[in-house]
């Protein structure tokens, strides 16, 4: 019989608690959820305002995934859902995860949540840059280390503050608090970023997305900025053979991480999280505040 939970006065009936989602270390769906549920609160303000898809893998990484932007099937209907632009059509639907309920519902259905850079009450205009540092092997995160501490120096140069998280994947994300811009005028700036990375160390990054010119190098993608797209937002679990999580970091585990060599020390798995929350807090709390934001240089919007 599925368990009825009740959450926040809203009636949950939550599934398959016992089923092993992630083989390689025995993790159920009902340690998934829990995991869940202890984070919310830094996990909830990440994506408060903020259209969500869905990568579902309800049978674990090694099942069917499927991506998914329109609200699933049988979604209940105190889930917000809101009208969001799309290339193919005037406009589509997405969920809005604005609580504990949602979060928990989405959570059942087995997903990884990813957001847009913008918010619903300004489609379009984003309050963040995202850079997507994506290793090719045999590159690992390792080599993201280098890159997105040269990323970090040349923000700075134009007066941004950069933070930086794990992907969950193998990769890094380097994140900037904004004041909000048009979309195409983030992207345009981003790929400034990345051609100009790739320029001042060739021997490690390419900004072109061809797999041929990958291979032991960092792909910066700036392609993330254009308002279509969707990132794996922080502390989502990922899609991959154990259950890691997209995890902010510091600057210096980044730099720890480069100079040992090894990318095992930001591999970081659901278990690990709540100790880094006691630790750290939630180390891209700036993102949150809009004091943070700051402006693209005047070249960059001119």
């Amino acid at each position: 019989m599925t368990p009825i939970t009740e959450v926040e006065g809203r009636s949950l009936a939550l599934s398959n608690l016992d089923k092993v989602l992630y083989a390689a270390t025995g993790t159920t769906k009902g340690e998934v959820l829990h995991y869940y549920a202890r984070t919310a609160a830094p996990l909830l303000a990440h994506l408060a305002g903020r259209p969500v898809s869905f990568l579902r893998y309800p049978d674990g990484p090694g099942g069917q995934l499927f991506f998914t932007k329109n609200p699933p099937p049988g979604t209940p209907d105190w889930v917000e859902v809101v009208e969001v632009p799309r290339k193919s059509a005037d406009s589509g639907r997405q969920v809005v995860v604005a609580g504990l309920p949602t979060l928990m519902w989405a959570a059942n259905l087995v997903v990884e949540f990813h957001t847009h850079q913008w918010r619903t009450d300004a489609p379009g205009l984003a309050d963040r840059l995202l850079l997507d540092l994506d290793p090719g092997a045999p590159a690992t995160v390792v080599e993201c280390c280098a890159v997105a501490r040269w990323l970090r120096g040349r923000l700075g140069a134009d007066g941004l503050e950069a933070y930086v998280k794990t992907s969950g994947a193998k990769g890094l994300h380097v994140l900037v608090p904004l004041v909000r811009t048009p979309s195409e005028t983030v992207s345009a700036y981003a790929r400034t970023l990345a051609v100009e990375a790739e320029q001042a160390m060739p021997e490690l990054v390419v900004h072109r997305m061809g797999r041929a010119l990958r291979p032991g190098k960092v792909f910066v993608d700036f392609s993330q900025n254009a308002a279509a797209k969707t990132t794996a937002a922080p502390y989502t679990l990922r899609a991959r053979q154990e259950p890691t999580v997209s995890t902010p970091v510091t600057w210096d585990e980044v730099a720890d991480c480069a100079e040992a060599g090894d990318a095992g020390r930001l591999v970081f798995r659901l278990g690990d999280i709540p100790d880094r929350l006691e630790r750290y807090g939630d180390l891209l709390s700036p993102l949150l505040d809009p004091a943070s934001g700051r402006p693209l240089p005047a070249a960059a919007t001119s």
